[in-house]
């Protein structure tokens, strides 16, 4: 089995690395893929230092399951490449979620899209991720009809020249700005670009993401996605309305027996998910579990992950897991 990884000098990248050892993936070769400018350097895997090559010389070497993280113009140019080389190919930008032909992809919730042949594989947006994990057994239970979501997101989500100027503007340092605005001491509600529509495209993201995983394009979706000054965890506010009344105990009982989801939920003993709990974490995070009182079966819910790991890259992995379990690769 010869896994590389694509952008494996970058933030998730690295992550990537750390979770595939963590997790003993089955792999017998693995080939860290970097940019010109990183080729020739050396990564430490599984106590080896291994050299960093470009995707030029990857491709040539015909590896079994490509992880992608260098970005969507990266996969847009070689993720068919590597394909055609019969690679399968798991990425983590935005390229490809939205093509009809590519699934995307959380397992635990829509690992069954996944196919004989399918060769490119579409990991969701992080903070699509944590909330379709959370929102999938109660979608089963009761039927999601319309979600209105605020995002609180960690500079790790832009990269690590956010965590940077972050580091920077803390101890009183001038650095290059990976945002137009001061993040310490402040919250930006811009993640990502504006569109035409007044959303910018991470809002859109988990607008379009989420129908596509669920496969429902009449659930009705509105976000606001807000950057603030924490390093590594996304929070997630969320009210979400059912087609059918529920129980706040049965909501509670049903995310409790979610693989991968974790209720933290006694306020009056001030338990509550929080991102710094999350870090370094694969589990999705739920609390703050109550009826919204303003309108007709409505929930609350607070909901905190890990945007590096099951937001990117265990997701990615869990991804190439479930495969190799169906037989798939």
């Amino acid at each position: 089995m010869r896994v590389a990884v694509a952008g494996a000098t970058g933030l998730v990248g690295g992550v990537m690395l750390k979770v595939l050892e963590e997790r003993k993936f089955p792999l017998q070769m693995l080939i860290p893929v970097a940019s010109e400018r990183s080729a020739g350097k050396k990564i430490r895997y599984a106590g080896q230092d291994i050299v960093v090559i470009t995707l030029e010389e990857a491709l040539a070497l015909k590896p079994d399951i490509a992880l992608f993280s260098a970005g969507g113009e990266t996969s847009l140019q070689w993720a068919r490449k590597f394909t055609e080389a019969g690679t399968v190919v798991i990425d983590n930008s935005s390229a490809w979620r939205m093509d009809p032909s590519v699934p995307l992809v959380v397992p635990e919730v829509n690992g069954e899209v996944i196919a004989g042949g399918n060769m490119l594989i579409a990991n969701p947006n992080c903070s699509t991720i944590q909330m379709v994990m959370a929102l999938a057994p109660l979608h089963r239970e009761y039927g999601l009809q319309r979600i209105v979501v605020s995002t609180y997101q960690s500079v790790t989500g832009t990269g690590i020249k956010a965590v940077r100027q972050l580091e920077n503007e803390r101890q009183g340092i001038e650095g290059d700005m990976a945002y137009s605005h001061p993040i310490d001491r402040n919250c930006i509600p811009q993640c990502d670009v504006f569109l035409p529509n007044g959303y910018t495209k991470e809002e859109m993201k988990l607008v379009n993401e989420t129908r596509k995983i669920f496969g429902d394009e009449s659930i009705a979706v509105t976000a606001t996605a807000v950057r603030v000054p924490v390093v590594g965890g996304h929070s997630e506010s969320v009210t979400v309305q059912f087609k059918k009344d529920f129980d706040p105990d049965r909501v509670r009982a049903l995310l409790d027996s979610e693989p991968g989801v974790v209720v933290i939920d006694d306020p009056s003993a001030g338990k509550y998910p929080m991102p710094v709990m999350s870090r370094d974490r694969d589990e999705v995070f739920v609390g703050r579990i109550r009826r919204d009182e303003s309108a007709e079966r409505s929930l609350n819910m607070w909901i905190v992950a890990d945007n590096l790991r099951k937001g990117a890259a265990t997701n990615t992995i869990q991804i190439a897991e479930y495969m190799l379990r169906k037989g798939l690769i």
